[in-house]
């Protein structure tokens, strides 16, 4: 019905704006508590294309993907604080780290494992799926489309992965909220100091009303001026470096430039601007090249390859087991636990809920480590990517 890329992106955007609406009402916030407001970015646009309201296919989609993804990468990562990080202790980065390297070094013992079960119509493909919800299960939605691009993964099995992703990754969503509940009695029963709890939550408090500003128009120029200009930089770059390998060639070095810039601006007076809303307009762009994911969903693709759900599924149990594991070793809060992995697999569309369910006041933790995961999941996805890759040489 609606062709138009302008329309195409009227659309997306009033659905995101009724959804966040919606989201603001008593009972909007009691459905997202239980299922994110993130699976509904990907899968109204998805309802919408399948019922020929907007296009499977888009030039917004593409334009969308090759610049907005990258600006919103250096708006993400302006605000990693190091130091914050650091002070978060070692078992709650101990944790973080599991999650990302149980992750990036599971996926591929899985695979290698159950290869057998990837569609052998699918070829390549089936790696280059995985590698992208890697980025995901890293760093997030910006992310898995990065990866994704990265190693060539076609747009139909992106399409099919969003919907491996969202649903194995919502699963384990629902079991950390529960943590939520029983945080205490699951504390007693090992044995974990909760009191360092209090410390980080005094902490957070303090660093997010030290930057903490009104957003002014200076502001609002500045941050799209280095969102913007960071990745022409990185484009230009990309031209003069050579391609290496089959995973790092010129959109994989735009993202690995533009994520290196912002760490970088991280470092200056120029991080301040995340006071002013710098993650918050990364996060707009974000959710828009969420919807645009979504909206180049078929359904019909995903019942052609339960193989890869399965796979799917195990890998998240690996991480899962992973995370418990080293919780237990470390006696550690399961605050510290379920933060550190939806910092991961959720990033920060929903590591700051599943913070807040612990403590309202904790949720800025969620998005200080989810943070980090953007940084992270460019560099620990594209390794993932290279031992997929390995793996699937065994089995094709």
């Amino acid at each position: 019905m609606i062709e138009h890329p302008i329309g195409v992106l009227a659309v997306l955007l009033a659905m995101l704006g009724g959804l966040f609406a919606f989201g603001a009402t008593p009972r909007g916030k009691k459905v997202f508590s239980w299922v994110p407001l993130l699976v509904f970015a990907y899968f109204v646009p998805t309802l919408l294309s399948n019922l020929g309201v907007i296009p499977l296919s888009s030039p917004l989609y593409t334009f969308i993907k090759k610049w907005m993804l990258p600006a919103s990468l250096v708006l993400l990562t302006l605000s990693v604080d190091i130091k914050a990080i650091a002070g978060l202790g070692r078992k709650a980065t101990a944790l973080f780290l599991t999650g990302t390297a149980s992750i990036a070094i599971g996926g591929p013992l899985v695979y290698l494992a159950l290869g057998w079960m990837a569609p052998e119509q699918l070829g390549d493909q089936s790696w280059k799926g995985l590698a992208a919800l890697a980025g995901s299960w890293i760093g997030g939605g910006a992310n898995f489309v990065a990866i994704g691009e990265s190693v060539g993964a076609h747009e139909s099995t992106v399409a099919m992965m969003v919907v491996v992703d969202v649903a194995v990754a919502s699963v384990w969503m629902a079991v950390l909220l529960g943590f939520a509940g029983r945080a205490k009695a699951m504390d007693e029963a090992l044995g974990a100091d909760s009191n360092s709890i209090d410390a980080l939550k005094d902490q957070v408090e303090a660093f997010q009303d030290a930057v903490k500003r009104p957003t002014d128009k200076a502001a609002l120029l500045t941050m799209l001026a280095i969102a913007f200009g960071a990745t022409a930089i990185a484009a230009w770059l990309s031209t003069l470096l050579p391609r290496l390998g089959s995973i790092v060639g010129p959109f994989t070095w735009i993202i690995l430039i533009v994520t290196t810039i912002g760490i970088a601006i991280s470092f200056t007076p120029l991080r301040k601007l995340e006071g002013a809303g710098a993650s918050e307009m990364g996060s707009v762009f974000l959710y828009l090249l969420v919807t645009t994911i979504g909206a180049k969903a078929d359904f019909a693709k995903v019942l052609e390859v339960p193989g890869l759900v399965v796979i799917g599924a195990v890998w998240m149990l690996v991480h899962a087991s992973a995370m418990m594991a080293a919780r237990r070793w470390l006696k550690a809060p399961i605050f510290f636990a379920a933060v550190g992995s939806q910092a991961n697999v959720g990033g920060a569309a929903s590591a700051p809920i599943v913070a807040g369910a612990f403590h309202p006041s904790l949720a800025p933790v969620g998005v200080v480590l989810a943070v980090a995961g953007y940084a992270l999941g460019t560099y620990a996805g594209l390794l993932c990517a290279w031992l997929l890759e390995l793996a699937h040489g065994v089995w094709f």
